[in-house]
């Protein structure tokens, strides 16, 4: 694993802004950290990064303990914190050679590596105006400039595209795609659409605690479960629950009587396969000659999926996450 994080804690007097995280992150994807405001992700990255210490636990790089080992943990990470650390005196040039300089970039190299860095993220044609007359997406433009000048493994982003208009956003959402191609990218946002458009592996943090890790598509394969099927039938009350007593895998079932002889039922099914499921509800209907008027099916979006886990801690999801880690 190119980072290890094992049972992370911190704690600032009786806040306990992270308890027992553990996680890996493999080389080559793009990560998304996601949770509410105040779930611990910029702690994690801070602590991560080695800008924070950890009240317990370890984080290695490649290998190196951020602590133990700094140096050469800290050669392999490029960051960017929520509030990008620029020098609105200076120019984006200017700001990139200190930069530069402070990350160790053999002289003869800095030139074109500063180049380079300026080139990938579009900052080459305001590279000698000062930072504080740039645009809000340019400074953070700026800021991802440093965090890979040097071309560390890992880029670790805290909310990239926070404060940004949605042109300015799509901007750094496509420059951060480019970089996952050739580096390992973690990033942290409170927001799904964010994560979910760019990142190949979700990690969920609430209340300071890991609640999932996985890909965007495997979190809703494992919530597939909570199929929700709604009908509107031609039926009164007690046809209607005979019928659905012949269907299978339905947890549980509301039905409401309306007028005219209908009656609205609304189905939790155990099953994955809701195709089956509707033909199966089908076709009950149908032998029992029993209209169906309306029919929607709902699976869990990944939007469910986040806002359960991090309103609630249900301890079989800790469980499969555990294992996991």
């Amino acid at each position: 694993m190119l980072i290890e994080v094992k049972h992370l804690s911190k704690r600032y007097g009786n806040h306990q802004a992270l308890s027992d995280l553990s996680f890996s992150i493999e080389k080559g994807q793009i990560y998304g950290f996601l949770g509410p405001n105040g779930a611990g992700k910029s702690t994690t990255m801070n602590i991560m990064t080695g800008c924070l210490a950890a009240t317990d636990g370890s984080v290695t790089i490649d290998g190196f303990d951020i602590f133990e080992d700094a140096d050469e943990a800290k050669k392999r990470i490029g960051y960017l914190p929520e509030l990008p650390p620029l020098y609105l005196d200076r120019s984006p040039r200017e700001y990139l050679t200190f930069v530069a300089q402070a990350k160790k970039v053999p002289a003869s190299q800095r030139k074109a590596e500063i180049q380079r860095v300026m080139e990938v993220t579009q900052i080459a044609d305001v590279a000698d105006r000062l930072i504080k007359n740039l645009s809000k997406g340019y400074k953070q433009r700026v800021g991802i400039a440093q965090a890979i000048l040097g071309d560390p493994e890992v880029i670790i982003l805290d909310e990239p595209t926070v404060g940004l208009d949605p042109k300015q956003i799509m901007e750094i959402r496509d420059l951060i795609l480019q970089l996952g191609k050739s580096h390992t990218v973690i990033l942290s946002s409170h927001i799904l659409s964010e994560v979910q458009a760019i990142c190949q592996t979700i990690l969920i943090i609430s209340k300071g605690k890991l609640v999932a890790c996985d890909t965007p598509e495997n979190l809703e394969k494992l919530f597939a479960g909570s199929t929700t099927v709604e009908l509107m039938v031609e039926c009164e009350k007690g046809k209607l629950q005979q019928i659905l007593s012949c269907i299978s895998g339905i947890a549980s079932s509301q039905i409401n009587e309306l007028e005219d002889g209908c009656c609205s039922v609304r189905l939790e099914s155990s099953r994955s396969d809701d195709k089956a499921l509707c033909r199966e509800i089908f076709f009950a209907f149908a032998k029992a000659q029993t209209a169906i008027l309306q029919q929607t099916v709902a699976k869990a979006s990944l939007e469910d999926i986040f806002i359960e886990l991090t309103t609630t801690h249900a301890a079989p999801k800790e469980e499969k996450e555990a294992d996991a880690e």
